[in-house]
C-alpha cells in the first residue's frame, strides 16, 4: 500500500537539479585546484561563519536524494515489494555507499604504497573495476553470468582491502565515510523517519525539528564529555545531514502530493512558507551555531535547504509549468547515471596519474585559465557519460 498518490514517472525538474548540481560539482572539485582565484569560488574554513556556493554543492544532493526517496518507495511498493523487501533494498543501497565512500577515502589519504606492493593508482582503478562491474546494469536473460561477474569482482574488492595497508602498516578502516557513506547514512535514516511518518509532510517537518534538536543536544559540552550521550555526539552530523535529506523529501509531497496540494498556487505558496520557515530557524539558531559545512551546524543545513527549495521551484516552473525543456538534455545523460557521473573524475586523476601525464599544465592552474580548465573539464565529463550511456554502460545500486 501506497503512503500517497505520488506519480511513479521521473519528473524532469527533478532530474535536471540532480544534473546540474553534477556538474557544478565536477566544476567546484577541479576548481580546488586552482590558485588566484576568489574566495567565494572555494569552500569556507571551518569557522569562517559563512558559506559560499560550493558548500551548497553537497547539501544539494542530499536535498536530491530526499525529493527522490518518496517517488522510488511509493514505486517499489506499487510494484508489489513487501515491506520485508522494500527493507532489504534500503539496506543493499546504504551499504553500496558507504562501500564506495570507504574505499575511496582510504585511496585519497594515509596509505602506504610499499607496505601494499601496488601504486595507490592501479589500486584506485581496481576497485572503480569492480565498482563498475557490480553496480553495471546488465542487459542480458542469463542470471548466472551476471552473478558469476559480480561475484568476482567483490572477491576483487575483498583483496583489496586485504592489501591495503595505511602509513602505520595498518588494514583498511573507516577513516571517515566520504561523500558518498555521509550520503548513505541520511538516506537509511531518511528512509525510515519517511516510513515511520507514512509520507505525511507535518510529521516529517517534525523529523526536521527532532534532526536539528539532535544536533544541538550533541553539540553540548556535557553531553561530548559524558560517556552515556557519546552517541548522541558522535552522531550529530548523521543528524544534520538526515535533515536536509527531509526537507527534499517535503518540497516533492509539497508539488506533487496532488490531494493535499491541488492548484499550482497553493503548491508555491506552500513552498515558499516552508522556505521562509528555514531561513527564520537558521538565523535564530546562527548566533549559537555560526554557518559551516565542515561542522554541519543547523544554519548552514536550513539555509542550504531553502536555497535548494527555492531553486527547484524556480525549476519546476520553467521545466513543469512552461515546458521550457529543451535545455535539460544536456543534464539527462548525468542525471540518469549519476553514481557513473560521479566516479568518471577519480577514475581520470588515478589513470592519469598511473600513466605519469596531465591533462592540463599547473603553469596555466591559476585565476582565469584555470576557471575557463575547470568548467571545459565539467562539460566534457558530462559528454563522456553521453558516449557511455550510448554503449549502455549505467550504474545502479
Amino acid at each position: 500500500m501506497r503512503y500517497n498518490t505520488l506519480s511513479t514517472n521521473r519528473i524532469l525538474s527533478i532530474d535536471a537539479l540532480r544534473g546540474i548540481t553534477i556538474l557544478v560539482m565536477i566544476f567546484v572539485n577541479e576548481l580546488a585546484g586552482i590558485r588566484d582565484i576568489p574566495i567565494w569560488m572555494k569552500h569556507m574554513p571551518a569557522d569562517a561563519d559563512a558559506m559560499s556556493f560550493v558548500d551548497m554543492v553537497f547539501p544539494s544532493f542530499l536535498f536530491i536524494v530526499g525529493m527522490s526517496i518518496p517517488f522510488a518507495i511509493n514505486s517499489r511498493l506499487a510494484k508489489g515489494d513487501s515491506f520485508i523487501q522494500l527493507q532489504q533494498h534500503i539496506i543493499f543501497r546504504t551499504l553500496g555507499l558507504l562501500i564506495l565512500g570507504f574505499f575511496i577515502v582510504n585511496a585519497e589519504d594515509g596509505y602506504n604504497e610499499d607496505a601494499m606492493g601496488m601504486s595507490i593508482n592501479l589500486w584506485a582503478l581496481l576497485f572503480f573495476a569492480a565498482v563498475i562491474a557490480i553496480w553495471k546494469v546488465y542487459y542480458t536473460s542469463s542470471k548466472m553470468v551476471v552473478n558469476s561477474i559480480r561475484a568476482i569482482s567483490f572477491l576483487l574488492l575483498v583483496v583489496l582491502a586485504f592489501v591495503y595497508k595505511d602509513n602505520n602498516g595498518h588494514a583498511i578502516t573507516p577513516q571517515w565515510w566520504g561523500i558518498l557513506g555521509l550520503i548513505g547514512w541520511a538516506y537509511l535514516f531518511a528512509c525510515i523517519f519517511y516510513q515511520l511518518c507514512k509520507g505525511n509532510v507535518y510529521l516529517l517537518i517534525v523529523a526536521i525539528v527532532l534532526c536539528t534538536g539532535w544536533y544541538i543536544v550533541g553539540s553540548i559540552t556535557h553531553t561530548q564529555d559524558a560517556s552515556i550521550w557519546h552517541f548522541i555526539s558522535s552522531q550529530k552530523g548523521n543528524a544534520a545531514h538526515t535533515s536536509i535529506v527531509l526537507c527534499g523529501m517535503v518540497v516533492s509531497l509539497l508539488f506533487f502530493e496532488e490531494n493535499k496540494w491541488a492548484t499550482n498556487q497553493r503548491r508555491y505558496i506552500h513552498a515558499l512558507l516552508f522556505m521562509v520557515l528555514l531561513l527564520v530557524a537558521g538565523y535564530l539558531l546562527s548566533p549559537y551555531f555560526g554557518i559551516s559545512k565542515i561542522y554541519a551546524t543547523p544554519t548552514w543545513c536550513l539555509y542550504s535547504a531553502a536555497a535548494c527549495t527555492a531553486i527547484y521551484a524556480f525549476l519546476y516552473w520553467l521545466i513543469d509549468r512552461q515546458q521550457i525543456q529543451g535545455w535539460t538534455s544536456f543534464f539527462k545523460p548525468a542525471a540518469a547515471n549519476p553514481l557513473l557521473t560521479y566516479i568518471i573524475p577519480d577514475i581520470i586523476y588515478y589513470l592519469t596519474a598511473l600513466l605519469g601525464i596531465s591533462l592540463f599544465p599547473d603553469s596555466l592552474r591559476y585565476g582565469l585559465p584555470g576557471l575557463l580548465w575547470s568548467a571545459f573539464y565539467a562539460v566534457a565529463v558530462m559528454g563522456i557519460v553521453m558516449l557511455l550511456n550510448k554503449y549502455k554502460i549505467k550504474l545502479q545500486l
